[in-house]
């Protein structure tokens, strides 16, 4: 029987063990982890590539995305887009060069931890809802915080506030074949702030929509912005909704390049306007006579 009762307190013992371990693995904090120290919410990028292959479709991405702004990302198919926003939100890794997302150097972080950190830090919009057809639009929600550990009235309270936000509470118990395209991608909007996310990353989100949605959609992303202070990424090939935003980021063959003045927004033509004028004029060398 002492055998007995050794055996059970060293398993016991190792059990905690492995529990102190896997709460340590999974601890994510900021005070654990390298961060830039910029606000909650800001991203800043230093020297991105990604190869797939022998193809680089990534080559040495700078960037800084401030909290609470609203920035597209525009260019041609296979520019490297959808790459690029993949790495911000942790759903790829580069090759070189580090993402720092909410303060978090993600890049040092173990699978694990990114299944964390995606689950407490950035929401995901996608062209198509990505809706699971069985549930209602209020289970749909709440499945976010169900991956979060918490409770089933805590996550149905915050999934009725935002769907009430969205003007979709009288859709709460309607399964997506019962909603329309509009209403769905809001259903979708509602999902991806489920857990009070720093950063939400849209991928074409209103390419699926008619027009009148598009245009509710795009002033969805404001009116969020303003209330809930999210910092929001769109890849987007929509020329109105890129006009809009605070900044637009061009890509071209993996890089970031400057607007051309067919593409450029009218503020960008002009300060680019303003910086030729600035310029000191050459003046050609007179011929001696």
């Amino acid at each position: 029987m002492e055998d007995n009762m050794i055996s059970s307190t060293a398993q016991a013992t190792e059990n905690n063990e492995n529990r102190q371990a896997q709460a340590s693995e999974t601890n994510i904090s900021q005070q654990a982890l390298p961060s830039f120290g910029g606000a909650g919410g800001g991203i800043l990028i230093r020297n991105i590539t990604k190869s797939f292959g022998s193809l680089q479709v990534l080559k040495g991405i700078d960037l800084e995305i401030k909290k609470g702004e609203i920035v597209s990302i525009v260019g041609p198919s296979g520019a490297g887009k959808t790459t690029l926003l993949q790495i911000i939100g942790t759903l790829d890794r580069p090759d070189t060069g580090s993402v720092c997302v909410d303060g978090i150097d993600t890049t040092t972080l173990s699978q694990k931890q990114l299944s964390d950190f995606r689950n407490q830090h950035i929401g995901f919009v996608f062209q198509f809802h990505q809706l699971l057809p069985e549930f209602t639009a209020i289970e749909n929600v709440m499945i976010p915080a169900f991956i979060a550990g918490k409770s089933h009235s805590e996550a149905k309270r915050h999934a009725e506030e935002l769907l009430a936000f969205m003007n979709l509470s009288d859709r709460a118990t309607h399964k997506p074949a019962e909603l329309s395209g509009g209403e769905k991608q809001r259903v979708a909007v509602a999902r991806a702030l489920m857990n009070n996310p720093a950063v939400i990353l849209a991928d074409e989100p209103s390419g699926s929509l008619d027009s009148q949605h598009k245009q509710e959609l795009h002033q969805l992303f404001f009116d969020l912005r303003d209330k809930f202070g999210q910092t929001f990424i769109i890849v987007t090939h929509d020329e109105g909704l890129a006009a809009i935003t605070d900044r637009t980021i061009h890509l071209r063959d993996g890089q970031i390049v400057a607007p051309s003045p067919a593409t450029a927004a009218p503020e960008e033509v002009a300060q680019q306007s303003e910086e030729t004028a600035a310029q000191p004029e050459e003046t050609a060398p007179q011929s001696e006579e």
